[in-house]
């Protein structure tokens, strides 16, 4: 009988062994996996700002562009024989370099 608890002995520290082995592996794995996804959640934010940034820097050149349109409109509405005469001196500028490039 002493044998056969011996034998049994062995085998569950053998088992136990085995378990440590599992779980140290598990652990890696759980551990790897953890990164891994930190990772890829670190690179999704990255681009989330970056579109953001883009969008707000797009809706800021629009409203540059906006302002600067209403400053011109403005202006013509001022001074509109000046305007009329640059427009007409702009037109028979490039008139010309028009006419030779096609």
């Amino acid at each position: 009988m002493t044998e056969n608890a011996e034998g049994t002995a062995g085998d569950f520290a053998a088992d136990l062994a085995g378990l440590r082995q599992d779980v140290a592996r598990l652990a890696e794995t759980v551990s790897k996996l953890a990164q891994q996804q930190a990772e890829a959640a670190g690179h999704r934010v990255s681009e989330a700002v970056g579109d953001a940034r883009d969008k707000v820097a797009s809706a800021e050149a629009q409203r540059r562009i906006c302002a600067g349109g209403s400053a011109i409109e403005t202006c013509i509405g001022h001074h509109p024989l000046t305007s009329a005469l640059i427009a007409f001196v702009v037109g028979m500028s490039l008139g010309p370099l028009i006419r030779s490039c096609g």
